[in-house]
């Protein structure tokens, strides 16, 4: 049986925005900010989120607030998320080694390993106020040893949202900052008179965020360029319609784009699923975004085999891949392109988003073919040194050097090896002649 598409979503060109657009307006920001600073920043606040603060930063007493005004369920509930993600960002960071051999007797190869000096975490409001995103970028963060960690969110309602504020908080924030869209990454990423400028900025947000990172990547760093949420969902008879329509609307509901796949053996879990999807939106609170995202975007592929079920898979490379078949343990072992998986029946994308610990600010648009998500080792930068303990090391690697700069031309280059074999090599080598074999 050939693989059948039995529902397409929209295709590339149909379902891609106006990134023209997208990226005039960010350009014109980012200048904006970058000219004019706070006074940028206020104006847009006010055009944007209607909000205009006598200062963006929280002071401590309106954090504590912010924190005063929750139950302590609500906080419990928080600390147990971020006490997941920071056990799982622990474990990666001591999987992270410092490395230092010698190579040749004499020479001494190394790397460290050391946070980058500041980073900025971007929380985004829209819809949902992403409290969990305050987890999984503060919280990986500070257990990567990152000195300075400043976040911003938009204001909900015309106010700081109360949960958000103190996740950030809780997860060890050291500046926070109520204020969205592309202002705040420019703000946080250039400086201006009232905000440090950071080394680095992370965190989910809508096309404008997105693309505001991506001009500003190279000046700081980033953790990636996110775009709409997508899952797979890789089932077999196994599993019930029910499950596959439940976890294929769980993300749905992020946004009106959000492409929700099912990748399946089993004609009947195909048609079941379609079915039980359109039963489910009867009764979902958010199925007015859902329902949206199922129609534009949703797609049901039925295969015959496992193999070419891995094989759609990676030409997929999802965000969120969850298998539901026997053997899960199967695409674990064989799938190559995906940002995370979710094994087995027992687990799903909720848990990963909001809890479990592994994070989830993970590649999309088909990044998951050449990087992971965001994880610990984002904030480390692997910088190595060198070291050449003997007169006779110097010599040995300083007469290779010779040469091979002449074989490229590089006279100068050629020299500073040269200088050291005459020094510690005693060897008589004329100037701007390679060292003999």
């Amino acid at each position: 049986m050939a693989i059948q598409f039995l529902k397409h979503g929209r295709s590339a060109e149909e379902s891609s925005q106006d990134a023209a657009k997208v990226r005039d307006v960010v350009t014109g920001i980012l200048a904006d900010v970058g000219a004019r600073g706070d006074a940028a920043v206020a104006e847009l606040s006010k055009k944007f989120d209607n909000w205009s603060p006598e200062s963006f930063r929280l002071s401590e007493d309106e954090i504590a607030s912010c924190v005063r005004s929750l139950s302590q369920g609500q906080l419990d509930d928080i600390k147990f998320a971020q006490a997941q993600v920071r056990n799982f960002a622990q474990a990666q960071r001591e999987s992270i080694s410092d490395v230092e051999v010698e190579t040749l007797p004499g020479v001494v190869l190394g790397h460290k390993n050391m946070p980058v000096d500041s980073v900025a975490c971007y929380v985004p409001g829209g819809k949902f106020p992403l409290v969990a995103s305050a987890h999984m970028s503060v919280v990986t963060a500070k257990v990567a040893g990152v000195p300075r960690i400043i976040t911003a969110s938009p204001p909900v309602g015309g106010t700081p949202n109360p949960a958000v504020v103190a996740a950030m908080h809780l997860g060890g924030a050291d500046e926070i900052y109520t204020f969205g869209g592309v202002q705040a990454i420019a703000a946080m990423a250039l400086g201006t008179l009232t905000i440090d400028s950071v080394s680095m900025v992370v965190g989910p947000g809508n096309a404008y965020v997105a693309e505001a990172k991506r001009q500003l990547f190279g000046r700081i760093g980033i953790d990636l360029i996110a775009g709409p949420t997508e899952t797979l969902i890789i089932a077999d008879d196994s599993v019930d319609a029910e499950m596959c329509a439940t976890d294929l609307l769980g993300q749905a509901e992020h946004g009106f784009n959000t492409p929700a796949v099912l990748l399946t053996n089993s004609m009947q879990l195909a048609k079941d699923t379609i079915a039980e999807v359109e039963r489910l939106l009867k009764v979902l609170p958010t199925a007015n975004t859902a329902g949206v995202s199922w129609r534009d975007y949703g797609e049901v592929i039925v295969t015959d085999t496992l193999e070419e079920m891995v094989s759609e898979a990676d030409r997929i490379a999802s965000e969120h891949v969850q298998v539901m078949t026997r053997d899960p343990d199967y695409f674990l072992k064989n799938m190559k392109n995906y940002g995370a998986l979710f094994l087995g029946a027992r687990t799903n994308v909720a848990f990963g988003d909001k809890v479990i610990g592994t994070n989830h600010t993970l590649p999309t648009g088909k990044a998951a073919r050449y990087t992971g998500g965001l994880w610990v080792g984002k904030f480390i930068k692997t910088c190595t040194y060198q070291k050449v303990l003997t007169d006779e090391a110097s010599a040995l690697i300083g007469s290779y050097c010779s040469r091979l700069c002449a074989i490229e031309g590089m006279i100068a280059h050629g020299e500073q090896a040269n200088i050291r074999v005459r020094r510690f090599g005693h060897r008589d080598v004329p100037y701007g002649t390679a060292v003999p074999a």
